[in-house]
């Protein structure tokens, strides 16, 4: 990623820099529809390991893009939601499915 100063600074390379990747797409396709807890996101996407969930989740979590909130109890509950930053999102992740739907039929008619 490079800085707003960078001459040769991509603001797509940084979004995707950020929300790229093998599983942050899916993981934010679940979290996009309903504030969920890790094992439920995990039955959601059950090729994904426990560590590599964990590490993808940390990731969003420090970019700003989820919030991560733990309710003191016993076993431990913990959700996982869109941030404000995070649900400015929204709306482009929408549109990507749309395109991504829209390039798949075309591709299936060639």
């Amino acid at each position: 990623m490079g800085t707003l100063t960078d001459p040769m600074f991509c603001p797509t390379e940084t979004a995707l820099g950020v929300i790229g990747g093998k599983w942050k797409g899916m993981i934010l396709w679940c979290i996009c529809r309903k504030t969920i807890r890790f094992n439920e996101l995990h039955r959601m996407i059950p090729s994904i390991s426990q560590r590599m969930l964990t590490k993808q989740l940390r990731e969003l979590e420090e970019s700003g893009i989820i919030e991560r909130k733990v309710y003191a109890q016993v076993p431990p509950k913990v959700e996982y939601s869109l941030s404000s930053h995070g649900r400015r999102l929204k709306p482009i992740l929408d549109l990507l499915e749309d395109w991504s739907r829209e390039y798949l039929e075309q591709r299936q008619q060639e």
